[in-house]
């Protein structure tokens, strides 16, 4: 299964998601995470912020923010900074615990909701709205991310449409949320596969477009995405090679992007010295 640079890119564009949690704290650590230039630096810290995640979540074990914040945080983390399969999977399991329970916490409609049938659930998904779109997202992402480790398990796998019909609905809601992450996240699902397997390469283009549009093309990890997800699924070696250039080119300095674009960077680097071979 391909859908580990999917979750790593979604974690990277949501890893300062933990910074939600200490907002009474300070208003001003969101934007010093979001414009780090070291990874390594937000990598140590990040145990420090689990604690505390699940320290105020035995606190208040029904706290929609608390359990969102805690899902972003968990599947961030598990996906950039843990590379033990096993490991992975404790922490993908402790993210997507949070996930569903502040969903359920939003609205008890979706206690246990990940255990109905799709038709049930793929309706009840289309009542979110507006003011759902950071637990729905955290719902939705954790969970891609707790199937992504426990891939090796196609009981697991054959979930994945669920997440997929939440993230669907959030754009219909709102497209820009979040400078347009939602149209990254399905972008790369819609390339998971080749057309004549069951994917849809071209819908994810133009979602990967959209994604670099909202974005304003500060968003650098979009064009890795594009590059490695589809570029390489189309053996598209031009697109492949420009969209990543672009990006080395670029300067990662940019208010709220920062952190990820350093991580885009580095991305890009190893995708074109692997490009040979691929291609």
């Amino acid at each position: 299964m391909r859908s580990r640079s999917v979750i790593v890119t979604i974690a990277a564009l949501t890893v300062c998601g933990c910074a939600s949690i200490v907002d009474s704290i300070t208003s001003d650590l969101t934007q010093a995470v979001l414009n780090q230039p070291d990874p390594e630096i937000v990598r140590d810290g990040a145990p420090a912020y689990l604690i505390m995640a699940d320290t105020l979540i035995q606190r208040s074990p029904d706290s929609v923010r608390g359990l969102t914040a805690g899902a972003t945080l968990y599947t961030a983390y598990a996906a950039i900074f843990v590379d033990d399969i096993d490991r992975r999977r404790t922490i993908a399991d402790r993210a997507w615990d949070y996930g569903r329970r502040a969903m359920c916490a939003e609205d008890d409609d979706y206690c246990g909701a990940d255990t109905i049938d799709y038709k049930a659930f793929h309706s009840l998904v289309q009542y979110i709205k507006d003011d759902d779109m950071a637990v729905a997202t955290a719902y939705a992402i954790s969970w891609l991310s707790w199937i992504e480790a426990h891939s090796e398990d196609w009981v697991a796998v054959a979930y994945l449409p669920r997440p997929e019909s939440v993230l669907e609905r959030l754009l219909e809601v709102d497209e820009t949320y979040d400078h347009g992450a939602l149209h990254l996240y399905m972008g790369q699902l819609k390339t998971l596969r080749p057309a004549a397997l069951g994917g849809e390469p071209e819908v994810g283009r133009a979602h990967f477009e959209r994604a670099i549009e909202l974005s304003g093309g500060r968003n650098l990890m979009a064009l890795v995405a594009y590059a490695r997800s589809y570029g390489r699924l189309v053996y598209d070696r031009e697109l492949h090679d420009r969209l990543l250039q672009q990006v080395l080119d670029s300067d990662p300095v940019s208010p709220g992007y920062t952190l990820t674009n350093v991580i885009a960077q580095r991305q890009a680097r190893e995708l074109l010295a692997s490009a040979d071979d691929y291609f």
